[in-house]
């Protein structure tokens, strides 16, 4: 009996050392707990460098896009997203310092709260299974696991592996925002040389089935490669052919439930400056233009090397012929840093409707479900049109928060009119419209699923508006902005946030010399792919498996040099020098 008193005090003082993680879900964020910019440039450089661009960036090369198609569709596309978040998600994160998900409640009610956040909650649960999953396709490897390209496990051993990266993915997660930060803060830098390195090193051997071309020693070589070998504008077999404007609308749309969807007040609400939206770009232009082309020069290579079709490779075997072991590792560390922000999230949205429980509580259930679906690989094999679909669902509700939030002021409307009914009818209609009719349209056929997610938010803001005029949110009253409805954008943060001298935060020599070395890998983990340019072609097996080789060694003294800096970077900081 004193083993199990002593057993359940051990589960008790974890249970409230756990309930301790309090990070304002319900209330704004107070100004002493807010985060400088580069958390959020690490973060989001850290998310969307993630192994789902090794899906993504080879799914461009058998949906037949063209060369120019991919580096100009998204360029734009991707700065589209990044103004979407600086301009429109990041403002409204800093003016009201909660998450959507509680917001919503008060502009929409609890009933339509509760609908949407089960649905986007889902969602999440999803998108963060198929980062589970392709993280999975790298660990299987030296188990001897084939590789999953059904949407089913065709082997027992590769559940029990995603088991095994769901428990560390739901774990991090549950350590909250600011561990997030601080391990994406390290991963980032490196996966993104990772990505060019693989991109780099692969480039000579697609140059060398190329007539006329030696070696790839210019922007004119490159572009004759990859019109010849990488984006041909031929698609696979059962593949449907995609041009500029796709690419473009992906890129755009396929975060779109993050920045005009503004899940992601979640994370700018600790912002303490509505310009650190800018810092998606980091995510966005490393992420989503450098890895997805680096991921479709790689896949070309893959399937080259291996002599299979690019759809029956899996992101595992692409990054281990790009990069050797380094690169498998990379898969995995992207799959992380990608599914626990995203689990965060799902957490977040599912705690908004369960009150009594701690975040740390319902982000374990949400983490169980990510991790059960992340064991039936259909989640990235069908990645693409399910983004489009999640963003078609869950977008059209951040038109209507900034129709109320920004739109409804300017026109005489009262903000929050529907505060005290349990449902807002206008907006649950608003958003069934606008959801369903995108969804028609796709079915259909009439309408790409790329380009509906966009027009859904405007017509959800635009009926919301209308409806809730003739709804009765015309009378007076005022807006309701009191207490902690809001808080002033922009308000300073006390002195316990603030950033010791630059002076101080130098003093620490072992602190100097481990930032110093994790550079030094870095750069070394870049010179390395440039060296396999400097030989013949004869030599140039041998110089990539001494590549390989070399890149796994600056990865290993780069994870060590970055975390000792980290901690020491943690620890001055919170000595007050």
């Amino acid at each position: 009996m004193s083993s199990d008193k002593a057993s359940g005090g051990g589960t008790g003082r974890i249970a409230a050392r756990l309930d301790r993680l309090y990070e304002f879900e319900r209330r704004p964020v107070a100004s002493d707990k807010l985060h400088p910019s580069g958390r959020f440039a690490g973060m989001y450089a850290g998310e969307h460098v993630a192994a789902t661009e090794f899906v993504i960036g080879a799914l461009f090369v058998s949906w037949g896009a063209r060369t120019g198609d991919v580096l100009l569709g998204l360029l734009l596309g991707n700065l589209l997203a990044v103004l979407s978040w600086a301009f429109i998600c990041a403002p409204i994160a800093t003016q009201t310092r909660l998450t959507l998900y509680w917001y919503l409640r008060r502009i929409a009610g609890p009933v339509f709260t509760t609908i949407y956040n089960v649905l986007n909650a889902i969602l999440y649960c999803i998108l963060a299974g198929a980062m589970i999953t392709v993280a999975a396709s790298a660990v299987r490897i030296p188990f001897g696991i084939p590789a999953q390209t059904h949407w089913y496990p065709d082997d027992a051993r590769f559940v029990l592996v995603v088991l095994g990266v769901g428990a560390v993915v739901t774990m991090l997660a549950i350590w909250g925002f600011t561990r997030l930060a601080q391990f994406s803060s390290i991963c980032s830098p490196w996966m993104i040389v990772v990505f060019l390195a693989g991109g780099l090193a692969t480039l000579p051997s697609l140059a060398a089935s190329v007539p006329d071309v030696e070696s790839v020693r210019s922007a004119g070589d490159f572009l004759a490669v990859a019109r010849e070998r990488i984006w041909t504008g031929v698609a696979t077999a059962d593949a449907t052919r995609i041009g500029f404007w796709h690419v473009a609308a992906f890129a755009w749309i396929c975060n779109i439930a993050m920045h005009l969807g503004l899940s992601d007040m979640a994370i700018f609400r600790y912002a303490k400056r509505w310009t650190y939206g800018f810092n998606s770009a980091f995510g966005m232009f490393l992420g989503h233009y450098l890895a997805w082309v680096c991921a479709g020069v790689m896949g070309a290579a893959a399937a080259q090397a291996l002599g299979r079709p690019l759809a029956q490779l899996d992101s595992g075997e692409v990054a281990l012929n790009a990069a050797g072991i380094a690169g498998a590792i990379g898969v995995i560390v992207a799959g992380w840093t990608t599914s626990n922000p995203t689990l965060y999230r799902a957490g977040l949205a599912l705690q908004a409707i369960t009150p009594d429980w701690p975040r740390w509580r319902i982000t374990l259930v949400a983490g169980i479900l990510t991790t059960l679906i992340a064991c039936l690989p259909f989640v990235f094999t069908g990645l693409l049109d399910f983004v489009g679909v999640y963003g078609m669902l869950l977008a059209p509700v951040g038109g209507i928060v900034v129709a109320e939030h920004w739109l409804f002021p300017r026109i005489g409307l009262a903000p929050y009119w529907a505060r005290d009914r349990a449902v807002n009818a206008p907006a649950l209609a608003a958003w069934a419209v606008a959801s369903s009719g995108a969804a028609v349209l796709w079915r259909t056929g009439l309408v790409h699923l790329f380009f509906l997610a966009v027009p859904a938010w405007l017509v959800a803001g635009g009926l919301y508006t209308v409806a809730a005029a003739c709804a009765g949110a015309r009378r007076s009253g005022g807006s309701p902005e009191t207490g902690d409805e809001r808080e002033p954008e922009d308000k300073a943060p006390s002195a316990t946030t603030e950033v010791p001298a630059r002076p101080a935060a130098y003093r620490d020599p072992v602190r100097l010399l481990a930032g110093g070395l994790a550079i030094a890998a870095l750069a070394g983990c870049v010179v390395l792919p440039l060296w396999l340019y400097a030989g013949p072609q004869e030599s140039l097996l041998e110089r990539t498996d001494s590549y390989k080789t070399g890149l796994l060694w600056m990865s290993l003294v780069y994870f060590v040099a970055a975390t000792v800096w980290m901690a020491r970077r943690s620890r001055g900081r919170a000595a007050g020098v």
